[in-house]
């Protein structure tokens, strides 16, 4: 259990509240219980520490005060809307039996044992605290939630919490979801364009293979080929010619 030191204070003005915080004090109250309230002052520094600490206003503090111990629970806390500092704290005192109403964490174990998880599945936590009724001597420092074995789809609901007989969930009459472990949403890039591209291909052209910028220069050269420009043989020879050659042989 942690402790911590605080001091009686008579302060009844604004003054000197405003004094009391400017030498590094913070005003408190203490209440509940059959006692009367008392007016208490805790030092902001190793106030702060406290409330860095996780899960400050559902543990139960055991405070000093001049001397003589009490265990009290901190319900509020008061801040400075400009500063962000502490400016005012409420201590519930923890009387035996009594049962009060509590905001506990829910802690998550073995995450490398969900094999959702390893799957690429997100865990979304519906609830990160859960509000009991219990006993303030059987306040749960959280409430455990073990991730072996879940697997995608799968939730968890209040019911497979494990709880003693006297401590229950404040919210009655339905089995509220706590966490589920859902699908993972893959945005998928849309594909880029196949690019054409001729280098490198091949053509058969009248049973020889050539390259594509070959066939494509063949092509250009038989556009720019007028019909009448087809090659003549040139060991052709003339009717007449022929005629002649045999009347001499005669």
């Amino acid at each position: 259990m942690h402790s911590l030191e605080a001091n009686i204070r008579n302060t009844k003005t604004k003054g000197e509240l405003s004094s009391l915080r400017k030498n590094g004090y913070v005003p408190a109250i203490l209440y509940g219980g059959k006692a009367e309230n008392k007016k208490i002052s805790i030092s902001k520094k190793l106030l702060k520490l406290f409330i860095e600490k996780k899960n400050f206003l559902s543990t139960i503090v055991e405070l000093d005060i001049d001397g003589n111990s009490e265990n009290v629970l901190p319900r509020e806390i008061k801040y400075d809307v400009i500063t962000d500092e502490p400016i005012h704290v409420d201590f519930l005192r923890v009387v035996k039996g009594a049962n009060i109403r509590i905001e506990i964490p829910v802690k998550f174990i073995n995450h490398d044992k969900s094999p959702g998880l390893k799957r690429g599945g997100v865990l979304n936590i519906v609830r990160r605290k859960v509000e009991l009724r219990c006993p303030s001597e059987k306040i749960p420092e959280n409430i455990v939630l073990d991730l072996d074995g879940i697997d995608i789809g799968q939730s968890f609901k209040i019911s497979s919490v494990k709880l003693e007989n006297d401590v229950v969930p404040t919210i009655q009459g339905r089995d509220f979801v706590i966490a589920t472990l859902a699908a993972p949403t893959v945005m998928k890039e849309p594909e880029k364009p196949a690019e054409t591209t001729t280098e490198g291909t091949e053509a058969i052209v009248d049973g020889e293979k050539i390259s594509a910028e070959g066939a494509e220069d063949d092509k250009k050269s038989s556009e720019t080929k007028k019909p009448g420009d087809a090659k003549k043989p040139s060991d052709a020879k003339k009717p007449t010619e022929a005629k002649k050659t045999t009347e001499e042989k005669k």
